[in-house]
């Protein structure tokens, strides 16, 4: 089976001194929840950023769902990530003159659904994770939870094949992070989307199947 992501002895230096990454090899099969842990500065944004394509290794192969992203075009990148890749920040980044039904339905809007099937699909989504009677408020009505909530749902909209979140839940406090690191799984399984999180939280990293740490020598499972 074609694995949802993989980096192959990936490498990445900013300036002359500054190798963040040296080999780096991990795999993550579809369905697979992995958490990525770290000390700060040690790259693990950037694993996520060579995963989207938003950045190209200076050595060594990405792929995502058995295509090879350090080789794609810069727009051949930006469509892979439109189809293939949904992502949760720890900043909601929801656009703010924009209801929370729009916000959610703007990835399928990028793949070309009509706007009357991309409006149901995101009210039935906002629906699952509890804001369905909230489809047309803006964000700046919602708690920070729930502003979570409608970036969780705009990262599946489009049954992405991989998810990328980085410290989804950083800004939030323990109850509502718990709350939401709990629909962050459940709809991630539902959807068989594999997840790749980026965190240093352990309530967060409880989510995962598997726990990798990421080091100056490279990646070791924790578990």
């Amino acid at each position: 089976m074609t694995a949802a992501l993989t980096l192959t002895d990936v490498h990445k230096r900013f300036g002359r001194e500054r190798e963040v990454l040296a080999g780096v090899s991990m795999r993550i099969e579809a369905g697979e929840r992995v958490a990525l842990l770290g000390e700060s500065g040690v790259g693990k944004s950037t694993v996520l950023n060579l995963a989207a394509g938003l950045e190209r290794p200076d050595a060594g192969e990405v792929h995502v769902g058995g295509r090879a992203v350090h080789a794609l075009a810069d727009s051949d990148a930006a469509q892979l990530r439109r189809r293939d890749i949904g992502f949760v920040f720890q900043a909601f980044h929801l656009l703010a003159h924009l209801s929370l039904w729009q916000n959610v339905a703007v990835p399928l809007l990028l793949n070309g659904v009509e706007l009357p099937a991309a409006r149901a699909r995101a009210c039935t989504l906002l629906g699952e994770l509890g804001l369905g009677d909230r489809w047309q408020a803006l964000p700046r009505e919602l708690s920070g939870g729930e502003q979570q909530r409608v970036a969780l749902a705009r990262a599946l909209v489009h049954r992405p094949r991989l998810v990328l979140a980085d410290e989804p839940t950083g800004n939030l406090d323990p109850r509502t992070a718990g709350a939401t690191l709990s629909l962050l799984r459940q709809q991630v399984d539902a959807s068989g989307a594999a997840l790749l999180l980026v965190t240093h939280s352990e309530q967060a990293a409880a989510i995962a199947h598997r726990r990798l740490l990421l080091t100056p020598r490279g990646i070791e499972a924790t578990g």
